[in-house]
């Protein structure tokens, strides 16, 4: 059993579906109008020198690949983690489209592996994307292994917000966000955050409780907890 944990999932189904989402993605957002707002210097070439690593709620992957590719994708190279199951192949082949790659893994599947994965990634100057809350929830909570590869590779977190003018929200989990073609989204690369080594378990909560927080206000939601 736990030889099929760890086993990275891939068939032809996936690779197909995968290449053709990201083509229906790249065709879709042909027809937004992106507005980028860039609070860390991240889109201007020797604005960041070294890799990053990129905070996104998992409802917002639909958009942020071509607002990176257009804003990014000429000077810095990505790769995301995404899960070891047959979706995270086809979300790999689909991320593709966009020249970015992948690394596969979950905190449910290969965690340990994905996260030697991303390391790699950042010491030869890729940056890394991780959904914190995927890829199956609970929605909107950060979950640890972003602060860990923070915290050990020593690269800043760059949180991702995005605001649309119209768009749909499916009714999954994370209510998956489309933008109604021809409308106007706005992605905003937040203040780099430096997160540092060596952190006590509370300093570490801390560190994870105030991205989760950076990250909530970005969404424009109230939560259950933050109501007064």
């Amino acid at each position: 059993m736990a030889g099929d944990r760890s086993e990275i999932r891939e068939s032809g189904k996936a690779t197909f579906l995968g290449k053709l989402a990201g083509r229906i993605m790249q065709a879709w957002c042909a027809t937004l109008r992106f507005e980028i707002t860039d609070r860390c210097g991240l889109t201007r070439p020797g604005g960041i020198a070294g890799p990053v690593v990129y905070c996104l709620w998992h409802n917002c992957i639909f958009t942020v690949p071509a607002a990176w590719k257009r804003a990014c994708g000429k000077h810095r190279q990505a790769v995301v983690l995404t899960s070891a199951s047959h979706d995270g192949a086809a979300l790999a082949q689909a991320m593709g489209v966009f020249g970015i790659g992948s690394v596969r893994g979950s905190s449910s599947r290969r965690g340990v592996a994905a996260l030697v994965g991303m390391r790699k990634a950042l010491r030869e100057g890729v940056d890394v994307c991780v959904t914190p809350d995927g890829p199956r929830g609970p929605r909107h909570v950060i979950q640890a292994g972003i602060v860990k590869l923070a915290e050990t590779s020593g690269a800043p977190v760059i949180p991702i917000h995005v605001e649309y003018s119209s768009c749909w929200r499916l009714k999954t989990w994370d209510r998956f966000v489309i933008p109604k073609p021809c409308s106007t989204v706005r992605v905003i690369f937040d203040e780099a955050l430096a997160v540092p080594g060596g952190l006590s378990e509370d300093e570490f909560e801390g560190w994870r409780s105030r991205i989760e927080s950076i990250m909530r206000a970005g969404t424009g939601e109230t939560f259950p907890e933050e109501v007064r």
